[in-house]
């Protein structure tokens, strides 16, 4: 049974004397970060998650080792496609932002990358494929952010969960396996899906990620002392700094609201003008528009 215990907590960090309460997490921790600050919690926020999607700051500890590992696994797979003459398609988190499926797209020299902001037409990717076998490369390499979805169609949902109105209850899945059977029908090649999962999310760190968490902690560390509460470390144009929880939410103001995919949001996308994506364009990456 679902029930706001968030009054309790606050009463328990103040029984305990808490002096401060470093939140971890991505833009759902920080929405609560943010609504405990409200209720008189000193709060500071650190950006940790694999989706790179908290907004305001320029990159979460998290993603490199997510990107990391999707990269290898571009790898992998692309020894598999060029053997069996496949279409290797390779679907990876990021929930609705599309940086891990871009990211790994360009350093494991996929093909095609398809991500949540920009809304696809498969007929381009059969395209690039169908380039590609004329030049006698009959395999192709397509990595599948679980976010993307079609024009005029919607994203893959694999259920709907009933566990609080305080959480994203969209469980996303299958956009992988949709795309790897619309491309084999347009293209006559075989097509095989792999859904990296929660291979993505554990494991060990790249040193980056290391160094990263590090610099974020010494500097929420810092912020504590200066006494600068309800405020997100963050990193901008490299250098260390902080913002309000404010700005982070958003326009999500309602305390306990929904986190993620509403129009509430302030999740930071994947932008057109972003170097990503004009690298990915500059190289050949078909992103299905």
């Amino acid at each position: 049974m679902y029930k706001d215990l968030s009054d309790k907590c606050v009463q328990n960090v103040k029984d305990d004397s808490f002096d401060c309460i470093f939140t971890l997490g991505g833009d759902g921790t920080q929405k609560s970060a943010r609504d405990l600050s409200l209720k008189g919690i000193n709060v500071i926020g650190v950006p940790k998650t694999i989706d790179n999607d908290v907004a305001c700051t320029d990159i979460t500890f998290g993603y490199n080792t997510a990107v990391s590992v999707a990269a290898e696994a571009i790898d992998r797979l692309h020894t598999t496609g060029e053997t069996h003459h496949r279409i290797m398609v390779l679907e990876v988190m990021g929930r609705y932002a599309g940086w891990i499926a871009l990211e790994s797209a360009i350093a494991g020299g996929g093909d095609v990358a398809l991500i949540p902001e920009i809304p696809y037409d498969i007929n381009k990717a059969a395209e690039k494929i169908q380039q590609r076998v004329q030049k006698g490369k009959r395999f192709s390499v397509v990595v599948v952010a679980e976010g993307a979805a079609p024009k005029d169609g919607t994203m893959s949902i694999e259920s709907t969960r009933d566990n609080g109105k305080g959480v994203d209850n969209t469980k996303l899945g299958g956009a992988g396996i949709r795309v790897a059977k619309e491309l084999e029908a347009l293209t006559g090649l075989e097509a095989r899906n792999t859904t990296l999962g929660y291979m993505q999310r554990g494991g060990t760190p790249t040193a980056f990620d290391r160094v990263l968490s590090t610099k974020y902690g010494a500097k929420a560390m810092e912020l504590a002392l200066e006494g600068k509460f309800g405020v997100l470390a963050v990193l901008k144009d490299g250098k260390l700094d902080s913002v309000s929880l404010e700005d982070v939410v958003g326009d999500n103001k309602e305390i306990g609201a929904v986190s993620g995919n509403t129009e509430e949001s302030n999740i930071r996308r994947v932008t057109m003008d972003h170097d990503l994506v004009k690298t990915a364009r500059s190289i050949g990456i078909c992103l299905g528009d």
